[in-house]
């Protein structure tokens, strides 16, 4: 395959070496073709293949086309080519042209004005258009077209692939169990479909191409930042940050279908053929300078989607710690390592995926409040890799100091803001989890009773149907429940100041004793399912990381006296509860005895409250905070409404 991808390669150029005509004609054919095929990228087209994908080219077709045209790109996919920077992105705003003006000025290229870009035109700003276009961008031009087109359905139809391999194989599995002639179906459809994966896997991870594409996007990378940097000028700038405000940017001429093809690459790497990671560390700071200049600033990258799309792509190319799976070497992350954790601009990575984390709350989307679960996913395992390297755990720390410093300021810190989303996820997605295992519970205790047995077909596949898909819901809660309360353990073991500020400490405490109640009181056994690791349930690990919250932040005298406050979860027994828990689940020592030691001081803040409670039970209604009905410690007089109020009501009211 590679050596014809040459010799379509040598073809095309001579093709456009030949003459001004044979090129017209060429460019020509270019333009309409993938006009023509504009419809692979829509939604219905995917939806049902079997009928829309006869009105278009083949993936074949485009696999090959754009292995040929990123040939043609590679004379200027180098590191920092000057060449690059001659790209005019005024090209993709070029309206309806006349044949003879697309002779002329080099446009061949259709319906690139109707593409969203990375920004909008500002209104005062005007389109600077040239008379003439270089081959480069033309060329620049296509082939993203072409990939846009081709390779992001090609690599949507192998991760479908996959996911249907999986489920046939489990699917086989159980029929094998059973007995009968469908196991023997099951295995020969098997078997076909990972045919098809396989030669198309082959087909895709051709290593000629992957680094020829590796250069286009990774050059994609660095022509972005540099138009993000409001660069229009022959040399490369240096990035550093701040960033310089934008003047005249080319950016609202840029269609977002460039950044969408660096993000579906490297993603596919990820999937398909992680070792080309390993061996390509320069390109891989050119992609992290790209990350780090957009995924958190909206000024230069207005589409939330897309920005939360960028955290994936993070996780795509950062190291990936899991474990290999039995049977499989663990890859090789040197070169991957050492980019990450030697890269100049860690402090703001860090804080630009802090902030696409809090920027996914609000999308304008109707879908928004479950999208920002599934674009929130990949955040947690790159925080946890960032904590564990000092550069970027410094950098965190600070804009937790800066948080602590600015609670009250009129537009909330960052950090706040993400600490607030984050406790919003954790209560929601655990107790999320906590119903679909109860309703799990009752439905496998039906079976197990013979409840199932007397139902009619329908009504059997219906209750199956409802159990599967409840499990599916359970493991998705869980799976994202732990990833929020483990961020919260290693967050807490070094940042403490803003989680023990009066208003943070009674949300995080009412949560933490909440959540206890579930796991180590009565209530547990509603949770107990058959088995907790097909719905990723890990009861131990959430007690454990909640018990290491509470250790983290029990030296703080302040926090202690706040527990007994939460009245609605909180007991002496919940904590004895919790002791006897640790001691089953054999944690260390040191972690029982600090649990029981801090309990008991927990304990005798209690008995001191209790008390203070007797003693101003008859508090007159002006000492009462007119919301939460409770004594105001540290009242505050509303200028609009002259309402006296305790200032932690307000704190909490302004980050609901």
């Amino acid at each position: 395959m590679g050596q014809f991808h040459d010799k379509l390669h040598q073809l095309l150029k001579n093709l456009l070496q030949q003459s001004g005509e044979t090129r017209h004609l060429l460019l020509s054919w270019l333009g309409g073709c993938l006009q023509a095929n504009a419809g692979r990228t829509k939604i219905w087209a995917n939806q049902m293949p079997e009928i829309f994908f006869q009105m278009y080219a083949s993936d074949a077709f485009f696999l090959n086309l754009g292995a040929a045209l990123l040939k043609l790109c590679q004379p200027f996919c180098r590191p920092r080519s000057p060449k690059l920077l001659t790209f005019n992105p005024t090209y993709c705003a070029l309206k309806e042209l006349s044949e003879e003006e697309r002779r002329n000025r080099n446009v061949h290229a259709r319906g690139l004005d109707k593409e969203t870009c990375l920004v909008p035109l500002p209104p005062q700003q005007s389109v600077e258009y040239a008379q003439s276009y270089s081959l480069l961008t033309e060329n620049l031009i296509l082939t993203q077209m072409t990939l846009h087109l081709g390779f992001h359905r090609l690599h949507e139809q192998m991760v479908k692939m996959n996911q249907s391999l999986h489920r046939l194989q489990g699917t086989w599995r159980e029929a094998q169990l059973t007995g009968g002639p469908a196991a023997e179906q099951l295995r020969e459809q098997f078997e076909r479909l990972m045919t098809v994966y396989l030669s198309t896997k082959a087909a895709a991870t051709q290593p000629g191409m992957l680094q020829c594409c590796l250069n286009l996007q990774a050059s994609s990378a660095t022509l972005l930042v540099q138009l993000g940097l409001s660069n229009q000028g022959p040399e490369h700038i240096q990035l550093s940050f701040p960033l310089p405000p934008l003047h005249n940017s080319l950016l609202c001429h840029m269609p977002e279908f460039f950044a969408e093809n660096l993000g579906d690459f490297f993603v596919f790497l990820r999937r398909f053929a992680d070792e080309v990671l390993e061996s390509s560390a320069e390109s891989l700071e050119q992609v992290l300078n790209f990350i780090t200049v957009f995924m958190g600033n909206v000024e230069r990258m207005k589409n939330p989607h897309l920005r939360a799309k960028l955290a994936e792509v993070l996780e795509a190319v950062m190291p990936h710690m899991e474990p290999a799976s039995s049977g499989t070497a663990q890859p090789i992350m040197f070169q991957r390592q050492r980019v990450f954790c030697s890269y100049r601009h860690a402090p703001h990575l860090a804080e630009a995926l802090i902030a696409v984390f809090v920027d996914i709350e609000f999308t304008g989307d109707p879908h928004q409040f479950e999208q920002k679960f599934n674009y929130r996913r990949p955040m947690y395992p790159i925080l946890k890799y960032m904590w564990g390297k000092e550069s970027y755990r410094e950098s965190i720390k600070s804009l937790a100091v800066y948080a602590s410093e600015n609670l009250e300021a009129m537009n909330p810190p960052l950090f706040l803001r993400y600490l607030n989303l984050l406790m919003n996820d954790a209560i929601f997605l655990l107790d999320e989890a906590i119903q679909y295992l109860s309703k799990i519970k009752l439905l496998q205790l039906e079976k197990d009773h013979g409840e199932w047995e007397g139902l009619a077909p329908d009504a059997l596949r219906e209750k199956e149907s409802s159990l599967q898909m409840l499990g599916q819901l359970a493991r998705f809660h869980n799976i994202m429940s732990n990833e929020t309360i483990g961020t919260l353990a290693f967050l807490t073991s070094e940042i403490k100041g803003i989680f023990v500020h009066p208003f943070m400490a009674e949300r995080i405490i009412s949560m933490l004793n909440h959540f206890l109640q579930h796991l180590v009181g009565p209530k547990m056994g509603a949770l107990k399912v058959k088995d907790f690791s097909e719905f990723d349930f890990k009861p131990q690990q959430l007690v454990s990381d909640i018990c290491t919250i509470y250790l983290n932040l029990g030296d703080e005298d302040h926090f202690c006296a706040t527990v007994p406050k939460d009245g609605r979860s909180y007991s002496p027994t919940l904590f004895s509860q919790t002791v006897r828990v640790l001691k089953k689940i054999n944690k260390p020592g040191e972690v029982i005895v600090g649990f029981s030691l801090l309990a008991d001081k927990i304990k005798s803040h209690a008995d001191r409250q209790l008390q203070d409670e007797e003693t101003y039970a008859d508090a007159p209604d002006e000492f009462l905070d007119p919301i939460m009905s409770t004594l105001m410690l540290d009242p505050v007089l509303l200028p609009s409404s002259n309402v006296t109020v305790d200032r932690s009501t307000i704190a909490r009211h302004l980050l609901r």
